[in-house]
């Protein structure tokens, strides 16, 4: 019940008006309001992304420029001589106060120049050191030191090392491990390559945090720097966390991601700076970037809501606008169909439901008047009915009938003549079959063979038939009084005008559908001229009346050039074809109908296709076969 129930066609006029205002109104506004929420969604999005990309390249920049800067002081360094000298001699190459004095002016200037520097150490090969900013915890051996293999690992190249811990240097200001970043490079003889130092520097973080901490990233978002191990280098204090898994950071130097923390969904974007090693990384709330997003989809829902509000509204006042004419027709119908004809629709509307109107008035009174004529009109093709079985009976041939039955009761006595009037009678049983168009085929078959019994009767040894049937077709019904004219033209135009005995063979199949009929006779056959005409006679017959004056019935003589003159003879050996052709195409349609094939001298074959209908109730069975051959 429900399944029928959502079948549209079973749905009245004003609920399918009503679904389908419904969905022009309201299904675009839907579509509309998710594109355009998908589409803000993305732009909103890659917007903030590429923005807060933008920002850590930035940071990436500042960042490279000191970083730069240091590996610039850490190469002046290198190349100072007294520098130089004490790595290669140690403290006794700095023995003099006043080289002393100079070496600490030398690095001061440094400090002096960048303010982001805490602090400068250089460390030979030996462990002694020169600083005037730093100094050893204790007399452990400086060289022992983690910073110092990783500085001697590097083979010269510059390197950010990141936060110091647990080392056995400090400064004169006692900045915390927190508070400061190491970078360290080592000096190489030029001629060995062999480490003869290294330099340590000691950068302040304030320089980073200044660099990161105003940059924002939505109402909570933020920067943090981390170093190629995952730690942290700088993270604000309401950082959410403290150390990212260089898993997620993957080996690529910049990309997103996102994980769940405390319970909120936090966005991270990421760039690395190869001359660092460093990674910037953008941390903020997802709730916080789409909260613009939030706001636009409120105004699509608003706007998607009034839309179908007013959408349904219009589409209740529609559907009853046009649907309520309409009903008021359907009732009228269904009055008329209970037998009331005198019931007409009111109302001067002038769209098409008022078209309607007008014209069901007129189709009452109409079905009246012909209501009317019914009685008369069957009386009159009851007529024409017999009229058109009258037609079918040749004068010439009631004629030589009736001489033949005289002919043998003046010879024979009275028997032959009671099989002539016994096969007569029963020629116009058949023929008239109570008035019924169509017949059993074993009565059309039985109207054939009496036919053929008076005309064999006529024409003694000169004419032989037979009869072949396939099984299986005795329940079919035909149309009736195809066959007769066509043996009667094979007879008096093929085997009538051969010289010596002729043979006409019937024979009836089935196939796809389709009952055929072939009546083959090895007459006299015709011209090529004739049999063209004769197509074309039967071509044009069932026609409707034309421009020529022809009506149905009496379709008119091809145009033949002048090579086939429009005899009377000609005419009436071509009327009894026409007329089986008119009735079959004009009952079953131009599918079906006659087909001639002919050779002069070697006889004509008819070709008769009818469709396939089988009756009910018959009883009996005919012969599949039957034969007379005379003189044999």
């Amino acid at each position: 019940m429900l399944l029928k129930w959502f079948q549209l066609n079973n749905w009245s006029i004003r609920y399918k008006l009503i679904f389908h205002f419904l969905l022009i109104s309201i299904l675009p506004a839907l579509g509309i309001g998710v594109l355009i929420g998908w589409a803000t969604n993305e732009t909103i999005g890659n917007q903030v992304n590429a923005h807060t990309a933008q920002l850590i390249g930035n940071v990436n920049k500042s960042l490279d420029s000191y970083a730069g800067n240091i590996q610039n002081i850490s190469y002046f360094i290198a190349m100072n001589p007294e520098i130089g000298r004490f790595l290669k001699e140690g403290s006794a190459a700095l023995a003099e106060e006043r080289d002393r004095y100079r070496t600490a002016k030398f690095l001061q200037g440094f400090t002096t120049l960048y303010s982001e520097i805490a602090g400068i150490m250089v460390v030979n090969a030996d462990g002694e050191y020169f600083s005037n900013d730093m100094y050893a915890r204790s007399d452990r051996n400086l060289t022992e030191e983690d910073w110092y293999r990783e500085a001697v690992k590097a083979k010269g190249i510059f390197k950010l090392i990141g936060h110091p811990s647990q080392r056995n240097v400090t400064t004169h200001a006692n900045y915390k491990d927190s508070e400061v970043v190491s970078v360290v490079r080592a000096i190489l003889d030029p001629d060995t390559q062999q480490t003869e130092g290294v330099v340590l520097i000691d950068l302040k973080l304030r320089v980073i945090s200044e660099t990161v901490r105003d940059v924002r990233l939505g109402k909570s978002g933020y920067l943090m720097v981390v170093d190629d191990k995952g730690g942290s280098i700088y993270a604000p204090r309401n950082s959410l966390v403290g150390r990212i898994d260089q898993v997620q950071l993957a080996d690529q130097t910049s990309g997103t991601f996102s994980q769940e923390i405390d319970g909120r969904r936090v966005q991270f974007i990421y760039q690395k700076s190869p001359f660092t090693n460093w990674t910037t990384v953008g941390v903020f709330a997802m709730e916080d970037t789409v909260q613009e997003i939030k706001e636009i989809n409120l105004y699509l829902v608003t706007f998607v809501f009034i839309v179908c509000l007013l959408g349904i509204a219009a589409s209740y006042y529609l559907s009853h606008s046009i649907s309520r004419p309409i009903t008021q027709l359907a009732s009228s119908m269904r009055k008329v169909e209970e037998g009331n004809l005198n019931i007409r629709v009111a109302g001067e509307r002038r769209d098409e439901v008022g078209m309607l109107g007008r014209s069901f008035n007129k189709m009452l009174a109409q079905i009246t008047r012909l209501l009317s004529q019914v009685g008369e009109e069957q009386r009159l093709k009851r007529e024409a009915e017999l009229r058109s079985l009258q037609a079918h009976i040749q004068p010439h041939f009631l004629y030589n009938t009736l001489d033949t039955i005289q002919w043998l009761a003046r010879k024979d006595g009275a028997n032959g003549a009671a099989e002539m009037v016994e096969a007569l009678s029963r020629l116009f049983r058949i023929g008239l079959s109570k008035g019924q168009e169509m017949i059993p085929l074993s009565d059309e078959l039985d109207h054939i063979r009496s036919y053929l019994k008076i005309q064999q009767t006529r024409y003694r040894d000169k004419l032989n038939y037979s009869i072949e049937i396939e099984p299986g077709l005795d329940d079919m019904i035909v149309l009736k009084l195809v066959l007769q004219p066509l043996v009667e033209n094979a007879i008096y135009h093929g085997i009538k005008e051969r010289r010596g005995p002729g043979r006409i063979a019937i024979r009836a199949a089935a196939s796809s559908g389709i009952l055929t009929f072939t009546i083959e006779d090895n007459g006299a056959g015709m011209t090529e001229e004739r049999l063209s005409w004769l197509r074309a006679t039967l071509e044009a017959a069932g026609a409707q009346k034309d421009g020529t004056g022809a009506s149905k019935g009496e379709a008119p003589l091809p145009d033949t050039g002048g090579d086939l003159p429009r005899r009377a003879d000609t005419v009436t050996g071509s009327y009894g074809l026409r007329n089986v052709q008119e009735r079959i195409r004009l009952s079953f349609g131009e599918q079906y109908g006659l087909t001639i094939e002919s050779k002069q001298t070697l006889g004509t074959t008819v070709t008769v296709s009818l469709p396939v209908i089988l009756g009910k109730g018959r009883s009996g069975h005919e012969p599949d076969m039957e034969s007379t051959d005379r003189g044999r």
